[in-house]
């Protein structure tokens, strides 16, 4: 590794626990090597499955210690290494979430990343806002779309609909042209929900799931479920569904074992959005179908909240496990 002779500050944890873990630090900085870019990190996007890589219940395990965290981040390219041709210093960014974040976590001022780990930023987009685009869109659009067949007219069931993934889903799914459903814990998050486009919202703390979904759809049931959270509720979103409807599970916010619906014939799937991010063909399909929304501003991130610095980070994930927030949470980076 050629090093720059330069530190940058980073976000580290060398233990498993909550937001108290996390610490800021001065690590090196090397310098790109062939194929790769340094980017100047401007906005950090936060993720659900950033809280669970730090609690030690994500699919693949922190690297203690010091383990890097983050998947999400929109920056500038500041130098390039040998054969890189796609990207030159000054373009804006954004880090691709297709990486262990283990190694490679865009929660730093400067991250050297291969350059198949950055997509291009679209014309026109801020830092804030492209920071909370990518990984929530492309997972929407990956796990409804190309992995789910959402087609217009089709009614989907939407779990955890006030997460960023969530609202980027209500927005994908009627830009296609499909019937969103959202599904929300309490009463609290119905309005804004309904006004973020949600075409019905059930509140499952209060109303029965298959009941409603079958109202709501003249008995039919939906034809497809996108699903966070798993475990033994993920049954009973298939039961809300018609003959021969999809479950895409791209989530277990619930850790328990996941129930599989007797509603036969279902197709489920299993959605790794890093799978699809590493093919050269998710990228580019992703990229046409958010920068294209963008510009017509059909899909528009929800801002939760925005931090403003690394040292913040902490207090940005105390706010995302209390989920009491609508839409993502940002971190900018302070320069």
């Amino acid at each position: 590794m050629t090093t720059t002779g330069m530190t940058t500050k980073a976000v580290l944890f060398h233990e498993l626990g909550g937001p108290e873990v996390l610490t800021v630090e001065e690590v090196p900085l090397p310098a790109p090597g062939p194929g790769e870019v340094l980017v100047r990190v401007e906005a950090i996007g936060l993720n659900r499955a950033e809280a669970l890589f730090r609690e030690g219940t994500y699919y693949y395990p922190a690297t203690l210690p010091g383990s890097r965290l983050g998947y999400e981040a929109a920056g500038v390219v500041e130098a390039v290494g040998a054969g890189v041709t796609a990207y030159a210093p000054g373009d804006p960014v954004m880090a691709a979430a297709n990486f262990d974040f283990g190694t490679y976590g865009v929660y730093a001022e400067r991250v050297v990343l291969p350059e198949e780990y950055v997509v291009a930023r679209p014309e026109g987009v801020d830092a804030v806002t492209a920071a909370a685009v990518w990984l929530s869109y492309f997972t929407a659009y990956g796990g409804m779309v190309l992995t789910g067949g959402l087609r217009p007219g089709d009614h989907v069931v939407i779990t955890g609909a006030s997460s960023g993934v969530g609202t980027a889903a209500i927005q994908t799914a009627l830009r296609i042209g499909a019937v969103p459903i959202a599904t929300t814990r309490g009463e609290g998050k119905r309005k804004r929900l309904l006004g973020l486009g949600a075409a019905h919202v059930v509140a499952t703390d209060t109303e029965d799931l298959v009941e409603e979904v079958r109202r709501i759809t003249g008995g039919t049931g939906a034809d497809l479920a996108f699903d966070a959270i798993g475990g033994p509720g993920f049954a009973r979103l298939g039961d809300a569904l018609r003959t021969g409807g999809t479950a895409v599970l791209y989530g277990w916010l619930d850790p328990r074992p996941t129930g599989l619906s007797r509603n036969w014939p279902l197709t489920t799937h299993g959605y790794a959005n890093g799978a699809l991010a590493r093919t050269e063909e998710g990228r580019r399909l992703a990229a046409g179908f958010i920068g294209s929304g963008l510009r017509d501003g059909s899909l528009a991130p929800v801002i939760a909240e925005t931090f403003d610095g690394l040292e913040r980070i902490a207090d940005a994930h105390r706010l995302m496990e209390s989920n009491t927030h609508l839409g993502k949470i940002v971190v900018r980076v302070e320069h």
